[in-house]
C-alpha cells in the first residue's frame, strides 16, 4: 500500500471536469493524489446498473485505488453539458444520489461523496 494520501474520482471522460474535480478533492480532503476512473456519464451507469460490465469495471478499478493506494474517499461526478449523459441537472443530481447508493452497497470503507460540476466548472457537493 502507498504511504501517500489518495482519493478516487469516478468522473466523466470529459476533460473539462478533470482539473476542477481533482483540485476540489485535493483541497477538501487534504490528499496528495487523485486516482481517476473515467466513463462517459458514470453517474448514469452506476445509477441504472444496466451495463453490468461497465459497473464491474468501475468497481474493480475502485478496488485497486482503495486496496493498493489506500484511497479513503471516492467521489461520483456528474456535470453540465455532458455528451455521454445529455439530461438536465435535476436528472443528473438524482443519478448521482442513486450512484452513491450503488457504491455504498459495495462495502468499501471509504467516504463517498456526490459532486456536480456546474456550467462555470465549479464543483458542488450533492446532498
Amino acid at each position: 500500500m502507498s504511504t501517500k494520501s489518495f482519493a478516487t474520482a469516478i468522473n466523466c471522460m470529459d476533460g473539462r471536469t478533470q482539473i476542477p474535480v481533482i483540485e476540489f478533492l485535493k483541497k477538501e480532503y487534504r490528499v496528495e493524489f487523485v486516482d481517476v476512473i473515467t466513463e462517459p456519464g458514470p453517474n448514469k451507469i452506476l445509477a441504472e446498473k444496466k451495463d453490468h460490465s461497465a459497473v464491474m469495471s468501475i468497481k474493480k478499478r475502485m478496488e485497486i485505488s482503495a486496496m493498493k493506494h489506500g484511497s479513503k474517499v471516492v467521489a461520483i461526478v456528474g456535470h453540465h453539458d455532458c455528451a455521454g449523459n445529455p439530461v438536465d441537472r435535476e436528472k443528473q443530481i438524482s443519478q448521482i444520489q442513486a450512484a452513491v447508493k450503488t457504491i455504498r452497497g459495495w462495502g468499501f470503507q471509504m467516504t463517498i461523496v456526490g459532486l456536480w460540476v456546474d456550467e462555470d466548472w465549479k464543483v458542488n457537493v450533492v446532498e
